[in-house]
């Protein structure tokens, strides 16, 4: 379980950093289990990229506890040993993915067993998000012989770094496949599957987001939607992108006001081995919504 609470805290921190600059920005809430607000409600790009990186936050938080010892019940993948490559050996711990994903399914898949067209992009998306883990697995090797001369390598299977993560599932959030709900009788009652919206795109693979309703603008707060509006918001004056004033503040201007900031100046080198600074007084600009 920690570890599981875990990887939900880092696909919360890495959701928040993805869109630092968009009318969305992920936000969460305090006081209530649904963490995220009404956002979810919908079945829209926003809730495909959370239920995907939420997935993959667990996968990869239990694999990581599983390979660190931090997680007692799991351990390396033992799968991992067999002929050596050129000029390297199997050692050290390959990450058991395969253990973190199925923890994943558990926990994030429990509810989604219902014949609807939600619970199916839901398993979609948070099978999306796991697969991205898997394969962004990498070989990893450590250097040993005399003062570094790497005579010999040992190798293990090793989760990238999150952030390669989320970049890859902003990427997927940008290009997500829009589809359609189509009802089909069978013998168990009425089920509803999804089926691509627009033929003549390539139809989504098993590591595509999917959605099949569209978003909020989130230009103006709405309780219903779980929009928060971007008043306020800090937006970029040189950007033409939706970081930018124009885009963020959806047309309604900007205020601008000066801020002073003490930051660390005149940095020298001393020999040896320290770094000694100044501390100067900065003015910024800082722009916000209207």
């Amino acid at each position: 379980m920690p570890s599981v609470v875990q990887g939900l805290s880092i696909a919360i921190r890495e959701c928040q950093y993805q869109f630092r600059g968009r009318r969305w920005n992920c936000t969460t809430l305090n006081d209530t289990l649904a963490i995220f607000g009404p956002v979810l409600d919908k079945a829209t790009r926003e809730a495909a990229f959370v239920h995907a990186i939420a997935s993959a936050g667990i996968a990869f938080s239990v694999t990581r506890g599983c390979a660190d010892g931090s997680a007692t019940i799991c351990g390396c993948d033992m799968m991992r040993k067999g002929p050596p490559g050129e000029g390297w050996k199997w050692g050290g711990c390959s990450e058991d993915v395969e253990f973190g994903n199925m923890v994943s399914r558990e926990f994030a898949d429990a509810r989604e067993n219902r014949p609807d067209a939600r619970s199916a992009m839901n398993r979609h998306n948070n099978e999306a998000g796991r697969t991205s883990i898997t394969e962004h697995m990498y070989l990893k090797c450590k250097c040993h012989g005399l003062s570094g001369s790497c005579e010999v390598k040992t190798c293990w299977f090793s989760q990238p770094d999150f952030r390669r993560i989320g970049d890859y599932m902003k990427d997927k959030y940008d290009s997500a496949s829009e589809m359609v709900v189509e009802k089909h009788r069978e013998s168990r009652g009425w089920v509803e599957t999804l089926r691509p919206k627009y033929t003549f795109f390539k139809p989504p693979t098993d590591t595509d987001l999917i959605y099949y309703e569209n978003s909020p603008n989130f230009c103006e707060p709405n309780t219903e939607t779980g929009s928060f509006g971007t008043q306020d918001r800090t937006c970029n004056l040189t950007s033409h992108g939706i970081d930018g004033c124009e885009l963020l503040c959806c047309g309604r201007g900007h205020n601008t006001r000066t801020e002073k900031r003490k930051e660390k100046c005149h940095c020298v080198f001393h020999w040896c081995c320290y770094v000694s600074c100044q501390e100067c007084m900065r003015v910024y600009d800082v722009h916000t919504c209207k």
